[in-house]
């Protein structure tokens, strides 16, 4: 008789599924946010392209850990939350530097790209839904997921208050609220990991 738990295969073969589809997502939000973005002069998508990368790369850790042993997917999202507050600090350093110089962000490509940014996060959501109570890498997918869909509904209302007050600062402040946003989520997930490697550690 077979010694492989063929259940535990089944599993990470569908996390692994999941995990690329999410990371093909991610990955092209995050080249069509960062060109528009730029060309938008809007620090809200210049932040939200940056969170899509960090998904990615976050996803792609995931991918990296399935499979493979509690520790090393402790591991992983351990350092998918580092990633995470690097790339959000990098993010409100954008946001000091734009109210310094100033900007001039594009209220309609602002709320257009939100909800095709916000499209794609619903479908990232609903993927990872099934997992969020599962193992640490896949929990912090369902955390960067989650915390997408809130800064995609920032992004649309916040092009909706440039439009409507004709004023650069809507931008900013949902800019800065989404580097908090991917700040906080970086620092939930190392704490989370740091809890299941006490809990390893016990057992």
């Amino acid at each position: 008789m077979s010694g492989c738990d063929c259940s535990v295969e089944i599993k990470s073969k569908e996390e692994s599924k999941v995990l690329i589809i999410l990371l093909i997502i991610n990955a092209l939000m995050f080249l069509v946010e960062i060109v528009l973005g730029i060309y938008s002069d809007s620090t809200a998508l210049i932040a939200d392209s940056m969170d899509m990368l960090a998904d990615a790369t976050v996803y792609g850790i995931g991918l990296y850990a399935v499979g493979k042993a509690a520790i090393v997917k402790i591991k992983a999202a351990h350092i998918s939350g580092i990633f995470q507050i690097i790339l959000g600090s990098f993010v409100a350093i954008d946001v000091i530097r734009r109210i310094i110089i100033g900007s001039d962000p594009e209220s309609l490509l602002m709320v257009f790209v939100g909800i095709a940014a916000l499209i794609a996060n619903l479908i990232c959501l609903r993927l990872i839904a099934q997992h969020r109570d599962g193992e640490v890498h896949m929990r912090a997918s369902w955390i960067f997921s989650k915390n997408d869909v809130i800064a995609n509904i920032g992004i649309i209302f916040g092009g909706c208050l440039v439009y409507l007050f004709d004023s650069r600062y809507p931008d900013l402040i949902i800019g800065l609220a989404i580097s908090v946003i991917v700040v906080r989520g970086g620092i939930h997930i190392i704490k989370d990991a740091a809890a299941e490697k006490a809990a390893l550690c016990k057992s």
